[in-house]
């Protein structure tokens, strides 16, 4: 459900909405606007009826929202999120380009690429510590070492970190040093995970498992805003079909009918969806001629010794190449590429 409160609400009566919502054991969620503060509420095992609420001060309205998701969707905020990741706003008209290896697999390693990407127009530096991988015996990250080592890095060229959690036992210490905490695929639907990240006190990035639809990507996404951590950012990374020509199948059609049902930006990810380094380019373009808020793509600058992923990785001069190639193809969809901050240069 949601409440609309008239124009000249002031704060004192949105809060008396809230108190009188928080009285019925329900959860209320302002959502300030341009012109009007919108409450939702969330917590109901069943039917909330409207005549609760419609009577009280500064109420103009009370909407039944019929999806299973309440928070991710537009009836409760129209406006496009954009959340700010260490000075990065990710939404909007800016395209963001985040980029780094799989793995963080030493110093020097991160520090050569890290510097690469920035040269080359990346706004975040990706990399993962700890590395969910299918095998028990492939190279499962550098672990506490490798988080120190991308503050490190981040120190030295001022690249925002994206990183991943696996589980609720490093989640805490990752987001110590992560700007934006990353849940990967194959987590998607750890609701537990999900929970601990809406109250990690940072943006996330919550990728589409390779199994799940549009719902139950945005399902997952409410389980964080429900927890009151409203800077959550999607990813499409391919989902998995038939199709044995590639790792994953992007699904492109996702980003828009994310975008017409939901306020939170979408990423998409052409290395895991590729599999391929020769086809993360064409993947690029199609996710920006869509309407992608950015793109996460993987860069190594010696792919044939990366400890993970090595196939989907592409070069530094590539990536160079596919950046140039999104800065062309900007304006043609309504965007531009993000500039970096002079602090960052």
């Amino acid at each position: 459900m949601l409440i609309v409160m008239k124009m000249n609400a002031d704060a004192d009566t949105v809060g008396a909405v809230v108190e009188k919502i928080e009285s019925r054991g329900l959860k209320a969620h302002p959502i300030p606007g341009a012109q009007r503060t919108a409450i939702g509420i969330t917590g109901n095992l069943g039917v909330v009826e409207p005549g609760l609420f419609e009577t009280l001060p500064g109420v103009l309205e009370v909407i039944q929202v019929s999806h299973p998701y309440k928070l991710v969707s537009r009836e409760f905020r129209p406006d496009d999120t954009v959340v700010d990741v260490g000075g990065v706003r990710i939404g909007g008209t800016d395209l963001v380009i985040i980029a780094g290896p799989c793995s963080v697999e030493s110093y020097e390693q991160m520090r050569r690429i890290a510097q690469r990407v920035k040269e080359a127009g990346a706004h975040l530096l990706r990399g993962g510590a700890y590395k969910p991988r299918t095998s028990p015996y492939s190279f499962q990250g550098l672990g506490r070492e490798g988080l120190e080592i991308l503050a490190r890095v981040r120190e030295e060229t001022g690249l925002p970190v994206v990183t991943e959690a696996l589980d609720i036992d490093v989640l805490d210490e990752v987001a110590e040093v992560a700007d934006m905490v990353q849940i990967g695929a194959r987590n998607m639907q750890n609701f537990s995970l999900l929970k601990r990240a809406g109250r990690c006190g940072k943006p996330v990035l919550l990728k589409r498992g390779p199994s799940a639809t549009v719902t139950e990507l945005l399902l997952a996404a409410e389980y964080i805003l429900d927890q009151g951590n409203d800077r959550v950012v999607l990813c499409e990374r391919g989902i998995r079909t038939f199709a044995d020509h590639t790792r994953n199948t992007l699904d492109v059609s996702a980003i828009p009918a994310v975008q017409r049902i939901s306020h939170l930006p979408i990423l998409a990810d052409p290395s895991h969806a590729a599999g391929m380094a020769n086809k993360v380019l064409p993947l690029s373009r199609a996710a920006v001629a869509v309407g992608a808020n950015g793109l996460m793509v993987e860069v190594h600058d010696r792919p044939t010794e990366a400890l993970s992923d090595a196939n989907q990785a592409i070069t530094p001069d590539q990536f160079e190449t596919l950046v140039g190639v999104v800065r062309s193809l900007a304006p043609v969809v309504g965007r531009r590429l993000a500039g970096l901050s002079a602090a960052r240069r």
